[in-house]
């Protein structure tokens, strides 16, 4: 496995394994900046959000980058406000023309709303079957929101991005997504910085002569989870990708899993009041 290893979805389309998060990334210079560094560092994978506000900026720097558009994979998500069939489909289009590009790799349903993301699904599966999007899928779906919703779908999603790490490894969740296909993406998956004051991961990096960022993101991969670390600095940028040179043992994977207070860092998706 390297940088540019990719999963194969349940649709066929190939995933990098890794991919730069902008989430945070101020539209202009600094999300500019970022994507186009990792670009050049070798990143072919680049998540956004229309709630970010920097899709415009993303779009920019994947222009400016060099690299022809078929080789990179880029994600968007359609918001909560803007969840329902018309309101999607209208949300889709302002997304891209922000982008500068006439197709999504993946577009993402980013919470569940119930009824609303059922209908949400339906606009984006219209847009998949136009071609528009390479592959369509959830975010923060939980196995009981995936229970509801896939009796629904004419087409399963290719992908639930989630909020994963040591301390919120999901155990249940990665085992229903896989039996069901879908390919489990980690958001936060440094825990915003946060493993690197965990003592169980500082003791595996001085093992393997590694950060403890370099640790959970290796121990992401070897889950079979895709990983989208968040940095606008060029020097985290390159260091999260410095993750194919080793392999965790299964006992130190397992001191990892065992890391698990199912905490969350962001929202719970249950109780979301957006």
């Amino acid at each position: 496995m390297n940088l540019s290893s990719k999963v194969t979805l349940n649709n066929g389309i190939e995933m990098p394994w890794v991919g730069l998060g902008v989430f945070q990334s101020e539209d202009g210079g600094e999300v500019i900046n970022a994507v186009r560094y990792a670009i050049g560092c070798g990143y072919r994978s680049i998540d956004t959000a229309a709630v970010y506000m920097n899709e415009k900026g993303v779009g920019i720097a994947v222009k400016e980058s060099g690299v022809p558009r078929n080789e990179l994979f880029i994600t968007s998500k359609v918001w909560n406000t803007d969840q329902g069939y018309h309101s999607t489909l209208r949300a889709f289009g302002e997304s891209i023309e922000k982008l500068q590009m006439d197709y999504l790799d993946l577009y993402l349903i980013h919470w569940p709303k119930g009824n609303r993301s059922i209908e949400t699904w339906k606009a984006m599966e219209e847009l998949y079957s136009q071609g528009k999007i390479k592959a369509i899928g959830v975010s923060n779906f939980m196995v009981h929101h995936l229970n509801e919703f896939l009796p629904e779908c004419k087409i399963t999603p290719a992908v639930n991005q989630v909020e994963f790490h040591p301390e919120l490894v999901q155990p249940e969740l990665l085992e229903f997504c896989k039996e069901n296909a879908i390919q489990l993406e980690a958001w936060s998956p440094i825990m915003k910085g946060r493993v690197n004051d965990i003592p169980v991961l500082q003791a595996l990096a001085a093992k393997y002569g590694k950060t403890p960022a370099q640790i959970t993101l290796r121990w992401d991969l070897q889950k079979g989870v895709v990983t989208i670390p968040k940095s606008v600095t060029p020097k985290r940028i390159q260091s999260n990708i410095q993750i194919f040179d080793f392999e965790l043992s299964d006992e130190d994977m397992a001191k990892i899993d065992r890391l698990d207070k199912n905490k969350r860092i962001g929202p719970d998706p249950d109780n979301i009041a957006f």
